[in-house]
């Protein structure tokens, strides 16, 4: 302690005190130095503000290196002044480098700026996330189907790009699909990852479609290495599967029925004519714990 305390005794109290202050004020690059490294605290996040900030600190460290050479005649404050300013542009050519080979196909750009970028995903977790579905669109034709009630597998998560599906289950309507939306969320989400399953409902095309598809087992790999993307997948979907059950608002009835959405998990369609139909017991009238529990998951 004692050496510690002499240590801080010599450099601050035994240090000298400036008593011959210079009267004149440092030449304009030394302010304008000062000003550009203030600029350069105010950079914000992303690829953009990075480079705000090392173009700001990098001319603000290009200022001092002047004034140090110039003006103040150190050799050591001139040096390290433009190290750091060869770093700084070093990091600008670095980023610049990113933004300008991170490139995409305009429907994936289009993607990007209408839900990714929003949610404040950088481009280069965007191309780890479509580089996952091969980069590939999808077409579906006007009526064809994408899976069948019973019969096709679940074996991937598809968004849909542009068009519109019809969802039915027993040739009856439940509701539409539209552009930016899980074609198979509700089913993704009943599954885990080592389950199988069948859709429930039928998805068919109203229009001319276009679509991405990620592979369910390459997915999961992708989110066993990126657990951000995995919550972001996780957010996405629950978001969607809430959207799909406003959606069927309509399609609930108090009192003789309910329709609920089948592809939920422990959810069931009970709905007939009136004059058959028969009121539905307690335990139909509350959904279970664990189905809610689904729905929350």
């Amino acid at each position: 302690m004692g050496e510690n305390a002499s240590f801080w005794e010599s450099l601050i109290v035994g240090h000298p005190i400036c008593e011959n202050w210079k009267q004149e004020a440092e030449g304009s690059i030394y302010h304008l130095g000062s000003v550009l490294f203030i600029l350069g605290c105010m950079g914000g996040s992303g690829f953009f503000g990075l480079l705000y900030v090392f173009v700001f600190l990098g001319l603000g460290f290009l200022c001092s290196s002047i004034w140090a050479w110039l003006d103040a005649c150190a050799a050591d404050v001139f040096s390290w002044n433009f190290v750091l300013m060869v770093l700084c542009l070093a990091q600008v050519i670095h980023v610049a480098y990113q933004l300008r080979s991170i490139s995409f196909d305009s429907e994936f750009q289009e993607l990007y700026s209408s839900l990714f970028q929003p949610l404040g995903i950088s481009p280069t977790v965007y191309r780890k996330i479509i580089s996952c579905c091969n980069k590939e669109v999808v077409t579906l034709e006007k009526e064809h189907c994408f899976a069948m009630q019973g019969k096709t597998p679940i074996d991937k998560l598809s968004l849909l790009l542009t068009g519109r599906i019809r969802v039915t289950v027993d040739g009856e309507f439940l509701h539409y699909i539209f552009p930016l939306q899980f074609l198979d969320s509700p089913e993704w989400d009943s599954l885990r990852p080592s389950e199988e399953g069948l859709f429930q409902v039928t998805l068919t095309a109203e229009t001319d479609c276009r679509y991405i598809a990620w592979r369910r087992k390459k997915l999961y790999l992708l989110f066993a290495k990126h657990r951000f993307i995995a919550r972001l997948f996780s957010i996405l979907i629950r978001s969607d599967i809430a959207d799909k059950l406003y959606a069927l608002n309509d399609k609930v009835h108090a009192g003789r029925g309910f329709r609920f959405d089948i592809r939920l998990p422990n959810f069931y369609r009970a709905a007939g004519p009136s004059s058959t139909q028969t009121p539905p017991t307690e335990e139909e009238r509350l959904p279970n714990s664990s189905s809610s529990l689904s729905v929350e998951h």
